[in-house]
């Protein structure tokens, strides 16, 4: 009996990837629902392909729309289709690829409904990572990462035991700026920022990456999924981007994942592990590739990344704040009312008012923390309007 899926943002980069691990491995999995927000130009290619049953779209309208020409699918819409979509659709997995605070409310449904769940929404660990984590225990579920850094972690670890884990160590390719002196940040221009070297990924993501705000991400989503303390989890930059993490255990033997810059292998993983089977990304060559750089991470050149640290260590609703300042701040500057040190700034500069201004919770519930990002979205937001 197959698997029967749903994917979560199927328009997305991280969601197109998705759909073609799953049609190469058809006779193992059934995609039963997808959720494309805006995008709904991309429905007709998957309806043809994936015989689908469920489609959630942002918009009402675009329900009515779509539904007289689909009447063998059973539409829904908006923030609560998403949960509506999980629900109905009987699935067995869910693949969670939005982007954002709209990605939480699914990721706790899903394990709420006793599904599996395959993560590539970080936001849900770095907002609620405690909340998600504690349900997926109660409920006896395993978290599967998406996100090349940590599906990396995952492989290294199968077989090993956690409590024998020195340090992760979790690398970066360094971004579209790497090579940017921090004095010239202020002249980045959006397309220069939107120019990563390896990856090809949505445009949020990618400004992430250049301030280092995604990898600072990454950490905290380390520590939700694998309990490892911030003290034992390090960043460093690594421009190949051919070693995606690792892993130093107390004998101070040292495992890592290496593979082409591909999300279709971590995807193929997350739901296929602890088996590795045949895909059609390309074979990683190391002869071609000679020597394999590592530099530091410096907090003074990425300070979102020493704050993301320092949000983590504090915990209750501040790594919600952090999203949401940083979601609006990203915002501002791919609309060209920002640059890139202002950006860090409003970020900064929101994160010291919550602890001033008593806007931190030691111990917030479900919609503390959305109410948590969204005040910092809109404090954002208006400090520049």
């Amino acid at each position: 009996m197959r698997m029967r899926i749903i994917i979560l943002g199927a328009s997305g980069s991280i969601g197109a990837q998705a759909l073609d691990v799953i049609k190469q491995y058809s006779e193992q999995y059934e995609l039963c629902g997808v959720s494309v927000g805006l995008r709904t130009d991309c429905l007709d290619s998957i309806i043809q392909d994936y015989q689908i049953k469920y489609i959630t779209v942002k918009n009402q309208s675009d329900l009515e729309r779509l539904q007289p020409k689909y009447p063998n699918i059973r539409f829904f819409s908006g923030d609560e289709g998403l949960l509506q979509l999980i629900n109905e659709s009987s699935c067995d997995l869910v693949i969670n690829a939005l982007i954002g605070l709209v990605g939480l409310r699914p990721t706790l449904e899903t394990l709420r409904q006793h599904k599996q769940l395959a993560l590539a929404n970080k936001e849900s660990l770095v907002i609620g990572g405690k909340l998600v984590t504690s349900l997926a225990k109660k409920n006896n579920i395993l978290i599967r990462p998406i996100d090349s850094e940590h599906s990396a972690i995952f492989q290294c670890l199968q077989g090993n035991k956690i409590s024998q884990v020195n340090r992760l160590i979790i690398t970066a390719s360094g971004g579209s700026l790497r090579d940017v002196d921090r004095s010239q940040l202020a002249k980045v221009t959006v397309n220069h920022a939107l120019a990563h070297p390896t990856w090809s990924m949505g445009k949020k993501i990618t400004i992430d990456s250049a301030t280092m705000m995604n990898k600072g991400f990454e950490v905290m989503e380390a520590h939700w999924l694998f309990g490892i303390p911030y003290s034992q989890i390090e960043t460093i930059l690594h421009p190949q981007s051919v070693i995606h993490s690792m892993v130093e255990f107390h004998d101070h033997s040292l495992l890592a994942q290496l593979g082409v810059p591909d999300m279709r292998i971590p995807i193929q993983y997350a739901l296929m592990n602890p088996e590795h089977c045949p895909n059609t990304s390309n074979t990683l060559d190391l002869k071609e590739i000679g020597d394999l750089r590592f530099e530091e991470l410096s907090f003074k050149r990425y300070p979102l990344l020493k704050l993301a640290y320092e949000v983590g260590e504090k915990g209750g609703n501040l790594g919600a704040i952090l999203n949401g300042a940083n979601e609006a701040a990203v915002e501002l500057f791919l609309n060209k009312k920002i640059n890139l040190l202002q950006l860090e700034g409003l970020i900064q500069d929101t994160i010291s008012l919550s602890l001033k201004d008593k806007h931190f919770i030691e111990g917030p519930d479900e919609q503390q923390l959305i109410a948590s990002d969204l005040w910092a979205y809109h404090y954002v937001k208006e400090k520049i309007q």
